[in-house]
């Protein structure tokens, strides 16, 4: 079982990522935003948290023009995994391979903390280690974690069942309490919350560590 995580300047999640990857017997390779191609036989790329190029511009929007991130949509494109975790989830949307646009946080100022989500779907290789319904505890880190998508776009998320996570108590004004959505082939996920930092009992809680043991376990059956 193949991982890969990629690394941008600033990104501070990376190694977590890695981590929780391994964790779960994934062996994980790290990747360069500059390189121009993933390694051979990847089965799931992860895009990490942090702040990639200081978010000078769009959160993302730089990363999101590196050369891995034509490989990560090429990857994607034809039918490969990706987590998007936060800054990660920033570059999908920048780069197109997910809908919508993270904005500034309704209260203008950065939040971390431990916040209760709800599994909105277990239809996915992501969700299946949980019911839809579940309500877990996974950290936030995030200063433009806001999620914003138009009319259209939220009612297709609905009607195909693509919302992956709520928030229940929305912290940073996302549309509809969304904290995490699917890809239309339900093979990429993005989220605000960190799941890599609740997946082992030193980081006081373990909530995110069935989504890495179901994609491990999906691999696996593969």
């Amino acid at each position: 079982m193949k991982a890969a995580v990629l690394v941008f300047p600033g990104s501070n999640c990376d190694r977590d990522l890695a981590v929780a990857f391994e964790q779960a017997g994934f062996d994980v390779s790290m990747v360069w935003h500059k390189d121009s191609a993933l390694p051979e036989g990847v089965d799931i790329v992860g895009v990490p948290g942090g702040f990639s190029y200081g978010d000078y511009l769009r959160c993302g929007a730089i990363a999101a023009q590196s050369p891995i991130c034509k490989a990560l949509a090429e990857h994607t494109a034809r039918g490969g995994y990706a987590l998007g975790v936060c800054n990660g989830f920033q570059v999908l949307t920048e780069t197109g391979i997910l809908p919508g646009a993270l904005l500034r946080n309704a209260g203008l100022k950065y939040i971390c903390k431990t916040v209760d989500l709800k599994v909105a779907t277990a239809d996915s290789v992501f969700t299946q280690g949980y019911a839809a319904g579940d309500v877990i505890g996974v950290p936030i880190a995030h200063h433009d974690g806001n999620y914003f998508a138009d009319d259209a776009t939220l009612a297709a998320l609905k009607d195909q069942d693509r919302i992956a996570f709520t928030y229940g108590d929305n912290p940073n004004g996302s549309r509809d309490d969304i904290a995490g959505i699917l890809s239309e082939n339900r093979r990429v996920l993005g989220m605000m919350p960190h799941p890599e930092r609740a997946a082992d009992e030193g980081h006081g809680g373990t909530d995110g560590a069935a989504m890495f043991r179901a994609l491990a376990g999906m691999v696996a059956e593969a």
